[in-house]
């Protein structure tokens, strides 16, 4: 697996293997015993061979799905499967199937305060490197500090506050009381880790001076962004005294002082600290959203509703399909999309896990679902709502009376017409019954190219039938997503099939501009507050709800996939704005790992995770057509299946639960809320 950062592998540079002490204390024997800290640091050679294999024990930040390193897509409310194996343990989070003792990541634990230690032993050590020169020793530490921030980060998103070690590198001959520490409160953190990615901003390079053969290495852009994030997180309500924050840690408080450890107070000043934080990435004027020219011959039809004037006025001189859609499943060239903050250009989790949108029939495992909810958050071609549109026919036995040609995008002639109309980001997002695949990797045998898929019962190749001896690797709402799917793309034997290798981006410049708006429209009053600037120094930034800015930004992210800007009464309406960016959140950045943590952050997932109206489906026991007496597919029906029967959303459900084992050892650790010790 390609690990992120990982540019050059030291030679003989291996990490070591699991100790017995505290995990948050481990160190490398491996470097101690064979390669002494003062031949890692006795050249420049030597001391990037140990920075540039530290990166190792970072996980693939495309694995968002199975064997993931968070609880990922199938803990959210926008993916489900049958499947309750150990793989999608996300799954197993919603039924109450996770606690204490069996806590599926917790090697993330090890592996990231392991790259803690190792970072401090750098920072500790890289003055003594005789042949470095200043500027590189710099860039060296920023490196470093970015890296510790970054392993912070991981522990904060899915165990919440963290235990804080410093800059000491952890020996393992101490009495037990030396490593018996307590963990910090969520605010100081996000502060600490904040720090972290400032001061690597003293020394990281801008995005624009970055080789291309160095794509993967965090730039300024990537520092400002992950500290906009963070921002972010703690001016939302879960975090930041909002009525979720008090019922889910209302009483959670250190024991040594008795300090809340999630704010119970409301802060509005938050929102414009977020707000501060976004707009530094902004205006470093170098990032902007990824677009593909129209094409001459197809040219991508627009609503009269639409701009024409060129982008980012209007969508008049782009392909709103493309220049979706090609970020995601490999055409685009992620080294020179300027979208991209931070990202991999090849992950085998994004490209693995399109195997399940595929068929059994066509070697793939076919039990990616995707619910009703989510199928109609995204708008149709007006920019309207599936309850607002005069386009919409949520009748699913009227069809389409032919085969239209939006751009190269075929819609087939014979698909309800529920699925027409919608928007370029609907058809790059979700696979729909009548669907055309091309798998055009498997022309060879044409048996397997140019196919449509229903999911119905009687679909011998996509339904439940054609699931065969693999009794839960079929759909089971009648949507797969198909946003990293490529055109090209085939699982089956025929020869010459292949499938198209998928970048991930950590950071896309389309979230920092929803982060704009989101905390922009939540500021209050004029104010003025502090944020990091591109060089890591604090400095004074003047903030007010400007309407005029959030158009813009958000209007870019509508006009690129060929719809509509926002109405001027949505705008001026805080609480109608608010859901539509929530909404714009869930269809932009949909299947991209987000939403588990925005409806975790905003509290809205106690009131919907496991809301039955939300796990909704076509009825894939039923067949199309009733000449059997069997008919009844497109009925909506409630998910019958465990997944979804026995799914929960408690308070202690916001993080995952520290191991037994780790808190047994570590006495002043308090547990989670709402979990055992």
């Amino acid at each position: 697996m390609k690990k992120i950062l990982m540019l050059i592998a030291g030679t003989g540079l291996i990490a070591s293997s699991m100790l017995t002490s505290c995990n948050y204390l481990d160190v490398d024997h491996y470097f101690e015993a064979t390669f002494k800290e003062d031949s890692i640091f006795h050249s420049q050679v030597n001391a990037e061979g140990y920075l540039w294999n530290t990166p190792q024990g970072f996980p693939d930040p495309g694995n968002i799905w199975g064997n993931s390193w968070n609880p990922g897509e199938t803990a959210s409310d926008e993916i489900t499967v049958k499947w309750q194996t150990a793989e999608f343990w996300g799954a197993r989070l919603t039924v109450g199937g996770i606690n204490e003792n069996n806590v599926p990541n917790w090697y993330l634990w090890y592996d990231m305060y392991k790259i803690i230690n190792r970072c401090n032993r750098m920072l500790l050590n890289v003055d003594n490197v005789g042949d470095m020169t200043d500027s590189d020793r710099r860039l060296y530490k920023s490196y470093v500090h970015f890296m510790r921030g970054y392993a912070y980060y991981h522990l904060l998103m899915n165990w919440g506050p963290i235990i804080n070690v410093g800059d000491e590198v952890m020996p393992t001959d101490k009495p037990a009381d030396f490593y018996n520490l307590e963990r910090r409160t969520y605010d100081e953190s996000v502060d600490y880790i904040c720090q972290e990615f400032a001061e690597a901003l003293k020394g990281l390079p801008m995005p624009q001076q970055q080789s291309m053969n160095y794509f993967e290495r965090p730039t300024k852009g990537a520092a400002l962004a992950l500290i906009a994030r963070l921002r972010l997180f703690q001016a939302s309500p879960l975090f930041n005294g909002g009525t979720a924050a008090r019922r889910c840690f209302g009483d959670w408080k250190r024991k040594s002082d008795g300090k809340d450890y999630v704010n119970q107070t409301p802060d509005p000043a938050r929102w414009a600290v977020a707000a501060a934080a976004v707009k530094q990435v902004i205006d470093m004027d170098y990032y902007s959203l990824y677009t593909v020219a129209k094409s001459k011959e197809a040219p991508y039809p627009l609503d009269e509703s639409v701009p024409t004037v060129d982008f980012p006025n209007g969508a008049g001189n782009i392909d709103p399909f493309h220049s979706f859609a090609d970020m995601f499943n490999g055409e685009g060239i992620p080294k020179v999309n300027k979208e991209i903050i931070w990202g991999v250009e090849r992950s085998n989790g994004v490209t693995g896990y399109t195997r399940h949108s595929f068929p059994v029939k066509y070697q793939g495992w076919g039990g990616m679902s995707v619910p009703q909810r989510v199928v109609d958050c995204f708008l149709m071609k007006d920019g309207k709502t599936v309850q607002e549109s005069p386009l919409y026919d949520g009748n699913l036995e009227n069809t389409t009376a032919r085969t239209e040609n939006l751009g190269d995008y075929v819609l087939m002639q014979g698909v309800p017409r529920m699925y027409a109309n919608r928007s370029a980001r609907f058809y790059a997002s979700i696979g729909f019954p009548g669907r055309y695949w091309q798998m055009n990797t498997a022309s060879a045998d044409k048996q397997y190219v140019n196919k449509q898929f229903w999911y119905s019962n009687d679909d011998a190749e996509a339904g439940k039938a054609g699931a065969g001896n693999n009794p839960n690797d079929y759909c089971i709402t009648g949507y797969v997503p198909v946003k990293y799917i490529h055109p090209d793309d085939s699982y089956s034997k025929a020869n010459g099939s292949a499938v198209i290798a998928k970048p991930f981006a950590i950071i896309r410049y389309a979230e920092v501009l929803l982060e704009f708006v989101e905390a922009m429209n939540n500021v209050t009053a004029a104010t003025t507050v502090q944020t990091y600037d591109i060089t890591g120094n604090l400095v004074d930034v003047s903030i007010r709800r400007d309407e005029d800015l959030m158009r813009s930004y958000f209007n870019q992210i509508r006009y690129r996939v060929g719809l509509p800007g926002v109405e001027d009464a949505v705008l001026a309406d805080r609480d109608a704005f608010d859901k539509v960016i929530k909404n714009e959140r869930q269809v932009e950045l949909f299947n991209e790992g987000y939403r588990y943590f925005d409806t975790r952050r905003w509290g809205t997932f106690l009131e919907e995770d496991a809301r039955s109206s939300n796990w909704r489906g076509l009825d894939v026991n039923r067949d199309r057509d009733n000449t059997n007496g069997n008919g009844g597919f497109w009925n909506l029906v409630q998910i019958n299946e465990q997944n979804i029967r026995d799914r929960v959303a408690k308070p202690q459900m916001v993080f995952l639960p520290l191991s037994h084992s780790e808190l047994l050892k570590v006495p002043n650790m308090d547990q989670n809320k709402g979990w055992d010790r």
